[in-house]
């Protein structure tokens, strides 16, 4: 756990860029590629479903997904992909390599950092930890870090982007609304070829 909240500490440090109020930068550290997004797939209705629970000595219990009530975004994430369920009317914002297979995914939402937070302690049924307090930032480390086969631990990151008076995470998508997100989701999951995480 220790090493986790290191390598959050590190990916995160962006609390001084929003206080001063420049141009924020997503989580992913500088130097990293970005993720082109896929080629627009057709949207389908996704209703909100549980999977079914895993067989003995498989990993992950059922995790409800929900798609979001807000736009679809045609080169979001599907719900497989991201593996960690999305806030339901969080809006993808993009998609960051993170080496070694795996992505930093990018969610914006209007919801607060402490209604966020409360959301994924219940979908994830863990309390996770508040790693800074300036600005909020509130980790669930969900799974084993396999350093071998992992860049980043699998789990999801909230952050409150009002911190200090900042008006929010600016929306990278020009003319889009909102225009500027209180508070931003960041989903780590595992590399694809890694079984889905493991409570703790």
């Amino acid at each position: 756990m220790a090493r986790g909240l290191c390598s959050a500490g590190l990916l995160l440090g962006l609390s001084v860029v929003t206080a001063a109020g420049q141009t924020p930068q997503p989580f992913p550290r500088p130097g990293e590629t970005r993720i082109q997004a896929p080629p627009a797939r057709p949207a389908a209705p996704t209703p909100t479903a549980t999977e079914p629970s895993p067989a003995a000595g498989q990993l992950a219990p059922p995790v409800a997904r929900t798609a979001p009530t807000g736009a679809i975004d045609s080169g979001a994430p599907r719900p497989e992909e991201v593996v960690f369920p999305v806030y339901p009317s969080a809006q993808f914002l993009s998609a960051y390599d993170a080496g070694r297979g795996q992505r930093y995914l990018l969610y914006g939402t209007t919801a607060s950092f402490t209604e966020i937070v409360a959301y994924y302690k219940t979908q994830l049924s863990d309390k996770g930890d508040q790693v800074f307090r300036e600005p909020p930032t509130h980790v669930f480390e969900v799974g084993k870090f396999r350093e071998e086969t992992m860049a980043f631990p699998p789990g999801v990151t909230v952050k409150d982007w009002t911190w200090g008076g900042s008006q929010g995470y600016p929306n990278p998508k020009p003319g889009a609304q909102p225009a500027r997100y209180p508070t931003i989701i960041m989903i780590v999951p595992p590399p694809p070829a890694a079984a889905a995480p493991a409570r703790k």
